[in-house]
């Protein structure tokens, strides 16, 4: 999985590079497109994907605040 995060970030980097060089000195609309279709790609593909490969094998109960985590904070002030 970490392979795969690492080559999606290095397209989707390279994209937006390429966008940005399409967009100065060829045509500035598909430039524009490339752009949004690299964040795009960056939002609802990369982040998600990074995300679960990030918080696979936590536990959300450590990362909330509860009564219980609350206390716990009390206790060691």
């Amino acid at each position: 999985m970490k392979k795969i995060l690492w080559i999606l970030f290095l397209i989707i980097l390279g994209s937006l590079g390429f966008g940005f060089y399409y967009k100065n000195f060829i045509d500035y609309n598909i430039g524009e497109k490339i752009i949004g279709f690299s964040v795009f790609g960056g939002v609802f593909i990369y982040l998600p994907l990074f995300l679960y490969h990030r918080w696979k094998g936590k536990n959300l109960k450590d990362y909330t605040l509860s009564e219980e985590n609350l206390k716990k904070m009390r206790d060691k002030i």
